[in-house]
């Protein structure tokens, strides 16, 4: 069970593993999710309907956007951005579960809350998730740019990206679209440790069961999780994206219909009159897929990361004691 616990039967976590464990988990997620983030991505920043029915933008579904960016882009496409992507999980994976781990034991320690509630992963996982957004929005900004850009390329690498972005739209366009990020992001992230806390206390096998499969229940219950938490948020994820490519519409002109925002409620009420309701749900099917991989993988390394540096620690320990004991 992630968070703290007092009556855990084994050694507490330090903050230093939770980030080290969170820093993995986010990099291995990442380089699996990929190609369902770039495919949600493009749906988004669509102005024309995502429909098969009415097809009118560049994409209307999950395997034509596969197809046809695999054809005019190639394999690799699928992983655009993916440097500041991979930098932005591992830093993020490592500041929102070591911020979780820290915010669950100041909710023993100077609270008379038990922190393994599901209330209390809620509060502290929207809290630790809006620490990590604050950390890691530029990097978000610039694996959205790298994502959202066809051929020819805007930005040929990261460094050319940093000091084309810095030099033409200034210092504050790596935090575009920051304030929908901290709305969306801290009921998200609480409502992903929320419903993992629920399915793991359902699904965990009486005490006196033998606890097999375990990392499967990890799986499907942060799968379920994020699955939940991205449908009830999903909208501001969309505000997100239309936000950060500000400033870059020259670069999108070839994918359809390009419209600039003034700031969120401008987004809001634009895509409202010109796309109606459905358009605030544009890229659902990819990111749900991508939500239950994500979220679910997350977890899983999550836990699989800090059990075997558990084992790991035991087995130095019970080596320490071995040899102390022979040389006595």
């Amino acid at each position: 069970m992630v968070g703290y616990d007092p009556q855990a039967q084994v050694p507490a976590l330090t903050s230093q593993d939770a980030a080290l464990a969170g820093s993995g988990a986010g990099m291995i997620t990442r380089a699996l999710v990929s190609p369902f983030d770039v495919i949600k991505i493009r749906f988004q920043l669509q102005i024309e309907h995502v429909s098969s029915l009415r097809r009118e933008g560049r994409y209307w579904g999950l395997f034509q956007a596969y197809r046809r960016i695999h054809t005019e882009e190639g394999l690799f496409a699928f992983w655009k951005g993916h440097i500041p992507a991979q930098l932005l999980s591992m830093c993020f994976g490592a500041v929102q579960f070591a911020s979780f781990e820290c915010l669950t034991e100041m909710v023993h320690e100077m609270t008379s809350y038990d922190s393994q509630t599901a209330g209390a992963h809620f509060v502290c996982g929207g809290f630790s998730a809006c620490f990590a957004t604050v950390v890691c929005q530029p990097l978000d900004t610039l694996r959205t740019r790298f994502a959202a850009q066809g051929e020819p390329k805007v930005y040929r690498n990261l460094r050319h990206a940093v000091s084309t972005m810095c030099r033409s739209e200034g210092v504050l366009t790596f935090y575009r679209g920051l304030s929908p990020t901290l709305v969306a992001v801290f009921p998200y992230a609480g409502l992903q440790f929320f419903s993992y806390n629920v399915f793991k206390k359902l699904l965990d096998p009486p005490p006196k069961v033998a606890n097999s499969g375990g990392n499967l229940r990890n799986l499907v219950c942060g799968s379920g999780a994020g699955m939940i938490s991205k449908t009830i948020t999903y909208p501001f994820d969309l505000f997100k994206k239309r936000l950060q490519v500000g400033g870059f519409e020259e670069a999108r002109v070839h994918f359809g219909q390009v419209r600039r925002y003034r700031g969120l409620v401008d987004c809001v009420i634009q895509i409202a009159k010109e796309e109606g309701i459905r358009g605030f749900f544009k890229g659902l099917s990819p990111s749900l897929l991508k939500a239950a991989l994500s979220t679910g993988l997350t977890f899983f390394w999550y836990e699989f990361i800090l059990d075997a540096m558990r084992n790991l620690k035991e087995k130095q320990k019970a080596n320490l004691f071995t040899k102390d004991s022979q040389e006595r």
